[in-house]
């Protein structure tokens, strides 16, 4: 396995879409870095040689944040936004929909499953 990043990629996949297992680099970001490095997208993980994924790394390396990293910088944003006390960070707090979307109906990733609340009978004499 070729080991970009921290993370091992898979070798049976293409390489454009064997860099997107890496947190913080998707379809476009992946090509990008290809046609950088000038590898062919279309070659499989398992027939490079340990130039390419080392060339790979490095680009990686010096110009995308990613990882442990990008992880950190998303979670410091979001309790920044929390202090702060701004609406968005409100709606961190409470778990509801940050972007908003309606809550009356939908939204149940965010909230969970349904807690019904149910009548009390009244107590009899």
């Amino acid at each position: 396995m070729a080991r970009v990043a921290g993370i091992d990629i898979p070798r049976d996949k293409r390489v454009e879409i064997a860099l997107t297992y890496i947190y913080g680099i998707g379809r476009s970001t992946s090509n990008v870095i290809l046609k950088e490095a000038e590898i062919s997208p279309d070659v499989r993980v398992k027939n490079m040689t340990d130039q390419e994924v080392n060339v790979i790394r490095n680009i990686i390396e010096k110009e995308y944040s990613v990882e442990g990293d990008l992880r950190t910088e998303v979670t410091m944003n979001i309790k920044r936004l929390m202090d702060t006390g701004s609406y968005r960070g409100l709606r961190h707090k409470r778990g509801l929909p940050v972007r908003g979307q309606r809550t009356n109906t939908n939204a149940r990733t965010r909230k969970g499953p349904k807690k019904t609340v149910g009548a009390r009978k009244k107590e009899g004499k």
